[in-house]
């Protein structure tokens, strides 16, 4: 039975990343690969980088032995005629070398971005010439999809942006590898279910790499996995998605996806449209990402981490719940299990909004403190309320950076 092949290969892959995360550690202090203290970073000192070796060893040896020589792709009932095919995993290993060593040079010689960028370009293009491919996608209420001629760059793109979208949300001990794993263990889970073996061993010996470094990453982290992991891990997870769900004829085939990796796309969007507002390269660097908000509003490294694997883990389990809840069977919907997924959908989409809403208030409460205090230090909170309340009603929230 392949479970158990993702089963070995998720422990195989945590205990090498896990045994050689202080070995790569050790390396980077060596050579001078070692994270720098900045205004905008939450470290509390220097860090050696370099983690994604370690996690790239755990991946390469588990699909050594575990993987399928090609990932073949799940034809189901009604499928276009598109579907189905293979993805040959030597060019996925392929890649995920190449991004590796690409992240790592980065990590030791700070690339410029354009550099950084074909490196990811190249990488996506080895996948898509091994067939990880998208060339349907079915939407739901909406139907099938088909991208004959733009699959691959399509491909490319979304491999491209996950890359970036890991790495982006990288900034605090634990949450990049955290939110892999979830992430990993959610594509494994519908991957088996959709009859994708080999996706859903790679997702779990995805997910087990990312562990076993998490285990060195947590706050206070001794090592972190720099951009040689955080594009390795990226690049995984959305050869997965195109391999294990987007590549099969399934009525929630968009939405599965998008949904487990939520939060660090969230996050990406939010920081970009502000930088894009303001008139900034989405590109820049800058400390507006939700974990440096709820740093900014008192959240220990420890309790910010927490509520992002919940938000995470919540809308992962909506993901899992909308492949395994009956719904939707034989082209019918099924009224009663339909009010059940509205319902939670409804309420994975208020924690989300809420969370967002929360963070935005006590961001301006916090400015409105100290605007206030400066004037006069006896500003009660009942004062700084009244004043934030106002500030909403009146639409001035808006306008605060």
């Amino acid at each position: 039975m392949r479970y158990w092949d993702a089963v070995f290969s998720f422990v195989i892959a945590m205990v090498v990343a896990g045994s050689l995360t202080p070995v790569a550690a050790r390396l980077a202090r060596r050579i001078g690969a070692v994270d720098r203290l900045s205004e905008r970073g939450l470290a509390e000192r220097q860090t050696p980088l370099l983690g994604g070796l370690a996690i790239l060893a755990g991946v390469l040896l588990a699909a050594a032995i575990w993987m399928p020589e090609t990932i073949k792709l799940a034809r189901v009932p009604h499928a276009a005629a598109a579907s189905g095919g293979v993805v040959h995993t030597w060019t996925v290993v392929a890649g995920a070398v190449l991004i590796t060593l690409v992240g790592a040079i980065d990590d030791v010689w700070d690339l410029p971005p354009l550099a950084k960028l074909l490196g990811q370009i190249a990488a996506a293009v080895i996948a898509v010439e091994g067939g990880a491919v998208v060339t349907d996608v079915t939407l739901p209420f909406v139907g099938a999809l088909q991208f004959p001629n733009t699959g691959g760059v399509l491909t490319v793109v979304w491999l491209v942006g996950l890359m970036n979208v890991v790495n982006f949300s990288d900034g605090i001990d634990g949450l990049a590898g955290g939110l892999c794993m979830i992430d990993g263990i959610a594509f494994s889970i519908i991957a088996f279910d959709l009859g994708v073996s080999g996706a859903g061993i790679l997702a779990a010996l995805t997910a087990g790499a990312s562990l076993g470094f998490l285990f060195h990453n947590l706050y206070p982290a001794r090592v972190f996995m720099g951009d040689s992991g955080a594009n390795l891990l990226g690049y995984l997870l959305g050869v997965t998605a195109v391999a294990g769900s987007l590549k099969t004829n399934v009525v929630v085939a968009l939405v599965v996806p998008l949904l487990i990796l939520a939060v660090p796309f969230l996050d990406t969007g939010f920081v970009v449209a502000k930088r894009l507002r303001y008139r900034r390269k989405p590109w820049s660097a800058d400390a507006e990402h939700f974990h440096h908000r709820m740093a900014r509003i008192g959240f220990s490294q420890r309790k910010t981490v927490a509520y992002l694997y919940a938000w995470a883990l919540m809308l992962a389990g909506l993901a899992v719940a909308l492949r395994f809840v009956p719904y939707h069977r034989g082209g019918r919907y099924h009224i009663g299990w339909l009010v059940v997924m509205v319902a939670i959908g409804l309420v994975a989409l208020a924690a989300s909004v809420y969370l967002i809403y929360v963070l935005e208030i006590l961001k301006l409460k916090g400015r409105r403190m100290r605007e206030l205090r400066d004037v006069d230090p006896d500003t009660s909170e009942h004062e700084i309320d009244d004043r934030v309340r106002r500030d909403i009603e009146t639409g001035e929230f808006e306008r605060v950076r």
